[in-house]
């Protein structure tokens, strides 16, 4: 069965971090580009950020940029997005996707796999 776990969400304040890891079950991430994708309350969904299979290209849209860093560990099957500098307006439901193709900038040009999610709130 294939499976795509977030883990490392919660709640900070403004100005704090957050990593979030998206652990594999049933597939091999290294096989897939990896984006994480988020959907704020009243707001569509947006690409956040994107890694190649391989782990050599990243790209990140401009609202987390300098602040979001994405990485992966293929021989962890894991895949992490380390969220420093928070603001209010990152609160949303980070949800980890794989892609059998590749990144279209920052998301995936598929999204084949998808995570349930995590929750990431960011208030004082």
């Amino acid at each position: 069965q294939l499976q795509l776990v977030e883990s490392g969400g919660g709640g900070v304040q403004p100005g704090g971090s957050l990593r979030l890891s998206c652990a594999a079950a049933g597939l091999t991430l290294g096989s897939y580009a990896i984006g994480w994708l988020r959907q704020a309350p009243g707001k569509e969904r947006e690409g956040v950020s994107c890694i190649s299979s391989k782990g050599i290209s990243t790209y990140y849209a401009d609202s987390v940029k300098g602040r979001f860093t994405i990485s992966r560990d293929n021989a962890k099957n894991t895949v992490y997005l380390q969220m420093n500098s928070l603001k209010p307006e990152d609160t949303a439901v980070y949800y980890c996707v794989a892609g059998r193709d590749y990144c279209k900038g920052y998301t995936l040009n598929t999204l084949d796999y998808w995570g349930r999610g995590t929750q990431v709130t960011v208030s004082s």
